[in-house]
């Protein structure tokens, strides 16, 4: 039988995420002309990933690392979706993104 090897610690997955998440906030950008639908479609993705990051900031502080952690997840996840509908940049950055 194969030995698993242990989790990492839970602050240290909240780092990895939080520095993720900061990384893909800091290089998506928006993909389409301004004043086109999919150009605010786009800001509300980027502003619901901006709010999930910051409430996971907070989490962090309020020493609830696992809500932190699904706060960040949930932040990167608006980012994906935007990349993946065509809607945000993520500058075919494959490691930051799921590419079209």
């Amino acid at each position: 039988m194969e030995k698993k090897s242990p989790e990492e610690p839970l602050e240290i997955k909240v780092a990895k995420y939080r520095e993720l998440t900061k990384k893909a906030l800091e290089k998506a950008g928006l993909n389409s002309a301004k004043g086109t639908k999919e150009n605010m479609m786009g800001k509300m993705l980027l502003q619901m990933a901006q709010n999930y990051f910051s409430d996971a900031q907070y989490f962090e502080q309020e020493e609830k690392p696992l809500t932190a952690l699904a706060a960040y997840s949930y932040a990167h996840a608006w980012l994906d979706a935007g990349v993946r509908l065509g809607l945000l940049d993520g500058k075919g950055d494959g490691k930051l993104f799921i590419l079209p």
